[in-house]
């Protein structure tokens, strides 16, 4: 199995100063998922090279062994300082994409063209895509063959409004991901706050937040280890 993991370039969190990026759980926790399942593993980015890590998903707090791991790692910490350019990519050369959220793709992967048809022609050739997060909100311009959004109909989940709001983030966000997946016609369920909570449609497998990361990267070997893709 070769996996594309798509991580954000985009680290300003809105007009406030501050900085963001991707969530370093939502990376280390499926890399390793991956790696210890015997994947091959290519991280990409939309301007390439090193994408800026949330500063603070590398609190204390919010370190967890997954990500104490991946700083330990020569291996891990070099593809990440060297990501490939998210355009130079083709769905062809690999068997998933896996989004990795934090806020920065509300941002930039959510308005990025080659994203939106990164996703639409990895699942029309028959192959799996993963969103955890606020990653599902980059589902926003993906459609179907014939015009509709991609995610009409589907069970998906993501960063759920409640939890937007405890991170007083909820005026700062472009949209609330929550809001936007349900405008599309999504069918938008979620578990409790910073719970794991994952949804599969078919080839399209969505997480809530960051403990979900884990979690949809297990639902999607398990989708290969039973002969559903």
């Amino acid at each position: 199995m070769k996996v594309l993991i798509v991580l954000t370039s985009h680290d300003e969190l809105g007009d406030t100063g501050r900085k963001t990026g991707f969530w370093l759980e939502e990376l280390a926790a499926p890399f390793y998922r991956f790696k210890d399942a015997g994947a091959r593993i290519v991280l990409a980015s939309p301007k390439g090279g090193r994408p800026p890590v949330d500063p603070k998903s590398n609190e204390a707090d919010f370190q967890t062994d997954d990500t104490r791991r991946f700083e330990a790692d020569p291996e891990a910490t070099e593809a990440l300082a060297n990501t490939v350019r998210l355009d130079s990519v083709s769905a062809a050369d690999f068997d998933a994409v896996f989004y990795s959220g934090g806020h920065g793709p509300l941002w930039d992967l959510a308005e990025d063209a080659f994203s939106a048809r990164l996703i639409e022609s990895t699942l029309r050739s028959g192959k799996p895509v993963v969103l955890v997060c606020h990653a599902p909100g980059v589902l926003r311009h993906a459609v179907e063959e014939a015009g509709t959004p991609l995610v009409a109909g589907r069970k998906v989940t993501g960063f759920a409004n409640s939890e937007e709001e405890a991170v007083q983030l909820t005026d700062v966000v472009p949209f609330l991901v929550e809001d936007e997946l349900t405008r599309l016609g999504g069918v938008y369920s979620k578990g409790g706050d910073w719970q794991p909570y994952v949804l599969r449609d078919g080839l399209l497998i969505t997480g809530q937040n960051p403990a979900s990361s884990g979690p949809a990267a297990d639902a999607l070997i398990e989708l290969f280890d039973t002969g559903g893709v």
